[in-house]
C-alpha cells in the first residue's frame, strides 16, 4: 500500500507541474498578444476556485459553483445552505443569489484560477477560441478575442504549451546533470557480460559477450536505447573471452520483438537470493537467502535472467479466455535447488512473481560531473536523444503488439520508483514533458497541433476556416482523444488481470 501511495504522489506531483507549465505557455503568449483569458484551471473543471483578479483569494478558496434556476448565476456553498434553510422555514423573501466565478465572463472579472477534481489535464479558457470549454462566441468578434488576432499570433498562442514542455525538459535534464552528474556502469566493467535470447544466439551472439558498439558507434554504457541502435545496425562489435570480433546483423529487426521477454539482449545477472519477501510464495516454499534455483518445471536455470524469462513465459501462456483455474495451474511451479534433491512446489503471485530479491552485481559506477555551462548543451542533447527515440518508436503503435503496449494512467504511474528518489523523479518528469509536448503537437483537432494546423493553413492560403468547421473538427478530435484514453486505460486494466 505504501508503494502505491508513493508512486501515486510522484505521478500527481509530476502531472500537476507539467500541466500547469504547459497551460502557462498558452497563457503567457495570450497575455503577450493582449488576448483575454477567463479561466486558468489545473485538472478538469467543476472544481474549487482559488482566486481571481477581482476577488479575495481566501474567499475564492471557499467557493464552489452551484447552478441555480436562474441559469448562469451561482451561489457559494454557505449561501446555498442558508437558502435551503430559508426555503424549508418559509422565509423565501430572504433568499439571495450571488454571481461567483466567471460563469458569464466580463472584462472586469479578469482571470479565474482554479483546481479541478479530476486529474486528467488542465486548460486555459481563451476568449474567442473554439476549444473544449464550449464557450459561446459573441456575434461580433471583439478585439481582445483569440479569433480577432492575426494568424501568426494564434499560432504562437497554440504552440506556447508545446514550446514550454520542451524548454522544461531541457532545463530539467540540464539541472539533473549539473546537480547529480551522470552515473553509469561502463560496458567494459560489466564482468559477467550479457544474456542473449535464442534468436540472438542464432545471429552469432553467446551468453557472456559484451556489445561494445554498432557500426561506427561506440557504447560507453548499456541501456535500452542501445537496443534500438542494435535493431537498425548492420554490424555489432563484441568482446568475447578478452578478444574483439564483429557479429553481422540484418539491420532491420523489430524493436518490439527484441524487447519482449526473453529480450534479444540484456545485462546478465547471476542468480543469488538476497532476501525473501515475508508471506510470499518463496517463503512458503522454504527458499532462503543464498539459495540457488537450478530448474523450474524442468527448464534449466543458470542465472536470474532465466528465472525472469521462465516466469514471463508462464504468464504469456494465459489468454483472454483463461479461467481462474487455468491461471492457478499456470502459477503452480515445481523447482529444484542447488545441492538438494527435494522437489519444491510453489504457487506464484497473481503477477507471476516468486517473491524474493536477487543480489545485483557490484559493478564499478562511473560518474561524470558537469559544470553549469557544460550542463546546458548536455541537457539539450540528452532531451534530443530521448525525443528522437520516442518519435522513432511511434511506427510500432500501428502494429498489433504496439497497440497492445499503449498504457494509461496506471502504466505512467508505474514508471515511478517505489521509493522517493528526487533524481529519478526529475528525470521521469522531463521524459513525460517531452511526451506531453510531442503528443500535443500532433495535427489532431482538439490538440494544440490541430489548432496550429488550421492557423498554418490560414497563413499560407489566406483563407480562414469557418467557426462551424472548427466546432465540428473540435468534436471529432475530442471523440478520438476520448477513445484513445479509454483504449489506453483498458489495456492497463487487462494487464492487471494478466490478460
Amino acid at each position: 500500500m505504501e508503494t502505491i501511495l508513493i508512486k501515486t504522489l510522484q505521478f500527481l506531483l509530476s502531472l500537476s507541474l507539467l500541466v500547469a507549465l504547459h497551460e502557462g505557455g498558452h497563457f503567457l503568449f495570450a497575455k503577450l498578444f493582449k488576448t483575454r483569458v477567463s479561466r486558468f484551471y489545473l485538472f478538469a473543471n467543476w472544481g474549487f476556485h482559488l482566486f481571481s483578479t477581482y476577488d479575495d483569494w481566501f474567499r475564492r478558496l471557499l467557493h464552489r459553483p452551484l447552478i441555480t434556476e436562474r441559469g448562469d448565476e451561482g451561489q457559494n456553498f454557505f449561501q446555498w445552505v442558508k437558502n435551503q434553510y430559508f426555503t424549508m422555514t418559509g422565509q423565501k423573501d430572504k433568499i439571495k443569489t450571488e454571481k461567483i466565478g466567471n460563469k458569464v465572463y466580463k472584462p472586469e472579472h479578469g482571470t479565474e484560477y482554479g483546481i479541478g477534481w479530476l486529474p486528467i489535464g488542465g486548460y486555459v479558457s481563451i476568449l474567442g477560441m473554439i476549444d473544449e470549454t464550449n464557450q459561446q462566441l459573441s456575434a461580433e468578434p471583439q478585439p481582445w478575442e483569440f479569433r480577432s488576432k492575426p494568424a501568426w499570433q494564434r499560432l504562437l498562442i497554440m504552440l506556447g504549451g508545446v514550446l514550454m514542455n520542451f524548454l522544461v525538459a531541457f532545463a530539467i535534464y540540464a539541472g539533473v546533470l549539473y546537480t547529480w552528474g551522470e552515473s553509469y556502469v561502463k560496458t567494459t566493467d560489466m564482468t559477467y557480460g550479457m544474456k542473449f535470447s535464442e534468436v540472438a544466439k542464432q545471429d552469432g551472439f553467446r551468453d557472456g559477450d559484451l556489445i561494445l558498439g554498432v557500426d561506427d558507434q561506440t557504447f560507453d554504457d548499456w541501456n535500452v536505447n542501445h537496443i534500438r541502435d542494435l535493431s537498425n545496425a548492420n554490424v555489432a562489435h563484441v568482446q568475447r573471452d578478452g578478444k574483439q570480433l564483429d557479429v553481422q546483423l540484418s539491420g532491420a529487426m523489430n524493436l518490439l520483438d527484441m524487447l519482449e521477454q526473453p529480450r534479444y539482449v540484456d545485462v546478465l545477472v547471476p542468480l543469488c537470493i538476497d532476501s525473501i519477501v515475508p508471506g510470499s510464495p518463496a517463503e512458503k516454499a522454504h527458499l532462503q537467502r543464498g539459495d540457488r534455483i537450478t530448474s523450474i518445471n524442468g527448464q534449466p536455470i543458470a542465472d536470474f535472467n532465466d528465472v525472469q524469462n521462465t516466469l514471463a513465459a508462464l504468464s504469456a501462456g494465459i489468454s483472454e479466455e483463461s479461467t481462474h483455474a487455468d491461471s492457478l495451474r499456470a502459477r503452480t511451479i515445481h523447482f529444484y535447488k542447488e545441492n538438494d534433491s527435494t522437489e519444491f512446489v510453489a504457487t506464484l503471485n497473481p503477477d507471476f512473481t516468486l517473491g524474493f530479491v536477487n543480489k545485483m552485481p557490484d559493478y564499478k559506477v562511473t560518474t561524470r560531473e558537469y559544470g553549469l555551462l557544460e550542463s546546458i548543451p548536455a541537457g539539450v542533447s540528452y532531451a534530443g536523444t530521448i525525443l528522437g527515440g520516442y518519435v522513432s518508436d511511434l511506427k510500432y503503435i500501428f502494429t498489433k503488439k504496439g497497440a497492445r503496449s499503449v498504457g494509461g494512467f496506471v502504466s505512467i504511474g508505474n514508471i515511478f520508483p517505489s521509493e522517493w528518489d528526487w533524481q529519478r523523479f526529475w528525470m521521469l518528469t522531463a521524459f513525460l514533458s517531452i511526451i506531453l509536448g510531442f503528443m500535443n503537437v500532433l495535427p489532431i483537432p482538439a490538440l494544440d497541433g490541430g489548432h496550429a494546423l488550421f492557423a498554418l493553413y490560414e497563413i499560407f492560403t489566406g483563407r480562414k476556416p469557418s467557426d462551424k468547421f472548427l466546432e465540428r473538427a473540435q468534436y471529432v478530435g475530442m471523440f478520438l482523444l476520448l477513445a484513445l484514453l479509454i483504449f489506453a486505460n483498458l489495456n492497463d486494466i487487462l494487464r492487471l488481470f494478466g490478460i
